[in-house]
């Protein structure tokens, strides 16, 4: 029949390209949750540090103010882990929201509640940072709900990269295409040769195109969740050794100079740690 090899080459690449999205899918919900458990031990090792800091006596001003920007810092990731997971929240909050918003909140109530947890961390913590930051109890808790319907990305949080890759991980809704049902289904079965043919083929290039926002995005949460485990070890292991060093000493005064220098940088790196949980992705 007239460009039957042509339809039939067409529809397995659609099939292979949607293989591959959803490789590329489970990839970037793995990473996330990577990056949510290097994260989760980073703002352990902060509350060591801080607890610390807090025994000490006749510790500078200048203290308490690095430590307010480190609590804005990881205050929406905090905000977004402490929160308890209901799906049908999500997928309540995200009927209210805009086409991006609705399928972002789609995509997260269809995880599972790790995964879940896990990208809105990856891609809300600093879309949020400013709006939680100021907030406490049930406020910050309705903020990071929005956040979990969509509300966030509807409104451009999270980058452009980050954005684009959320909206992805929600499949069909994302692409809004139905590829992965018209690849498996009969869809192309009553269409002409020529118009299947062409038909799929514009389908796997959208598929295609969020495929390499997942894959790009996937590298950036990896590099992220490097660093963060890499500063939020040295950082632990640096208190450990200098609490162990000067057990004896309980006022700020009392340090040497070199001692003193010492416990500064702890908190330059604590306030670094910090920053990195403001990351966002694409930018």
């Amino acid at each position: 029949m007239l460009n039957s090899s042509l339809k039939k080459e067409a529809i397995e690449k659609l099939k292979k390209a949607v293989n591959q999205y959803e490789k590329s899918s489970k990839t970037l919900q793995s990473n996330a949750i990577k990056l949510h458990n290097a994260r989760t031990y980073g703002v352990d090792v902060i509350q060591k540090v801080e607890e610390y800091i807090n025994i000490l006596a006749n510790t500078p001003k200048e203290f308490e103010k690095r430590f307010e920007q480190v609590h804005i810092n990881i205050a929406s990731f905090k905000a977004l882990s402490e929160i308890s997971y209901d799906e049908k929240e999500m997928i309540k909050l995200a009927g209210g929201g805009t086409a991006a918003g609705v399928a972002a909140g789609v995509a997260t109530a269809a995880l599972a509640p790790t995964a879940a947890m896990a990208i809105a961390t990856t891609f809300g913590t600093a879309s949020t940072g400013v709006a939680i930051s100021g907030l406490s109890g049930a406020a910050a808790t309705n903020a990071a709900l929005a956040w979990l319907g969509g509300g966030a990305l509807a409104a451009g949080g999270g980058g452009m990269a980050g954005g684009s890759a959320l909206l992805a991980l929600a499949g069909p809704i994302g692409w809004g295409i139905g590829a992965a049902s018209l690849a498996a289904g009969g869809y192309f079965a009553s269409k002409k040769n020529k118009e299947a043919a062409i038909k799929a083929d514009k389908e796997r290039v959208e598929i295609v195109k969020a495929t390499r926002v997942l894959d790009a995005t996937s590298t950036e949460i990896t590099n992220l969740k490097s660093s963060t485990q890499t500063l939020a070890t040295k950082l632990e292991q640096s208190l450990i050794s200098f609490i162990s060093n000067t057990k004896n000493i309980n006022s700020f005064t009392a340090f040497s100079q070199d001692e003193r220098n010492l416990l500064l940088a702890i908190i330059n790196n604590t306030e670094s740690l910090s920053a990195l949980f403001m990351k966002e992705f694409g930018k």
